[in-house]
């Protein structure tokens, strides 16, 4: 196995095994690695805290800083209460195996992310999958198990769970369609941000924000500090009831050791420039769109498909011919990402755990983009990946 080493930050340029590139593969969308004032605030909450918290939130592993961040997130998205998890990927496990119990009904988007499938497989709730972001097919599936079995969903709770920007694709979820099947339906709704957590919005508070929904109309929100926030870890907003909950019966929470202190000093500073900057979501929503536009319009569209939505900074590109077998794809693109970074392009292709998928996600190239990218960086990628495609055979590289 060949391997990538950083020995830099990971910020807009990243060193990867000496060479310096422009860096399209990771979620830094606002730079924050290279913030001053956060890595202040981190060196600060290192030289009073130290650098972990060596318990669980209930055994002398709750900090004021923590109490602090859940305050924080939680006057940011407007709901009563926050409650935060060391780990991004356990916090969306975790909030669904706390809700959802063995005869409970969960609808679920075909291409949610890998947390989402494992939250829902330990629940062992019965999981019924619709098309992607596609509240029609959502609905058909309710009418038709109601036909089938009138009283079945009348005896047992009724669960749907969304994704802001999902993660396997890039697309914006249809929120406005599916809170009004919630409401016709009566079914509880939880919807996972970990993307779209300061990025939708005018303001960053998701996508409920984007499309003017108050959040008392979403049972409980799922966010990731990992993502926009450049931090570690992730959180759950909603209503106190619903929130306290997971203080007893979220497993990540009460069995691992709590978020280390300079993560959530750092997490809260990034908070604080999001709330006071709402600029930056305004460059990085142009940016974003840059980046899909000119690859559309470029000649890269006559070997790749574009997915995801313009103002979405997660894109996919997946290779045109579809003649190709799944592992030709991975392949191919694995051969593209290795020609770009020694000329100068951190770039990654989407990772998954192919066996352990619900649906199989197609093969794909995945970028980032960020507020300090350039129409020049964007430009010259293209070039480059349009260089690596004549290099490359179009047929299956072994």
């Amino acid at each position: 196995m060949e391997n990538y080493f950083i020995e830099s930050k990971a910020s807009d340029r990243v060193v990867i095994n000496g060479q310096t590139c422009i860096n399209f593969a990771t979620h830094n969308y606002y730079n924050f690695f290279d913030n001053k004032s956060i890595e202040n605030r981190v060196i600060e909450a290192v030289n009073k805290y130290g650098v972990g918290s060596c318990g669980p939130r209930g055994f002398y592993g709750t900090f004021d800083i923590h109490i602090e961040l859940e305050e924080k997130i939680a006057n940011f998205m407007g709901m009563e209460e926050a409650v935060i998890y060391s780990y991004g990927f356990s916090t969306v496990t975790s909030a669904i195996q706390a809700y959802v119990k063995p005869k409970d009904i969960v609808f679920v988007d075909e291409e949610a992310n890998f947390a989402i499938q494992k939250g829902l497989q330990s629940s062992k709730a019965d999981v019924i999958y619709f098309k992607h972001n596609c509240p029609e097919d959502l609905e058909q599936l309710i009418l038709e198990i109601d036909k089938k079995s009138p009283m079945k969903r009348k005896k047992r709770r009724s669960f749907l769970i969304v994704e802001g920007i999902y993660m396997n694709t890039g697309n914006i979820c249809n929120l406005p369609k599916f809170i009004d099947i919630r409401i016709r339906h009566k079914i509880r709704i939880f919807i996972d941000e970990s993307i779209s957590f300061g990025i939708l919005g005018k303001k960053g508070r998701g996508i409920t924000e984007h499309f003017n929904i108050p959040t008392y109309e979403v049972d409980l929100i799922i966010g990731s500090l990992e993502t926009a926030l450049s931090s570690v870890g992730g959180f759950c907003v909603g209503s106190t009831f619903v929130v306290e909950h997971q203080r007893l019966s979220g497993l990540g929470y009460c069995f691992s050791a709590s978020l280390p202190p300079l993560l959530s000093a750092a997490a809260i500073k990034a908070l604080e420039h999001i709330d006071k900057y709402p600029e930056m979501l305004a460059t990085l929503r142009e940016r974003s769109i840059s980046l899909h536009r000119r690859i559309c319009l470029s000649k890269l569209i006559e070997h790749f498909t574009l997915g995801s939505d313009e103002t979405s900074p997660l894109k996919h590109l997946y290779l045109s011919d579809e003649s190709l077998s799944h592992s030709e794809q991975q392949s191919i693109l694995k051969h593209i990402v290795d020609y770009c970074i020694p000329k100068g392009f951190a770039i990654t292709t989407a990772a998954y755990l192919y066996k352990n998928e619900y649906k199989l996600p197609k093969p794909s190239i995945r970028l980032l983009a960020s507020i300090n990218i350039t129409d020049e960086n964007i430009d010259s990628l293209i070039h480059v990946l349009l260089q690596a495609v004549d290099v490359i055979p179009t047929k299956a590289v072994q």
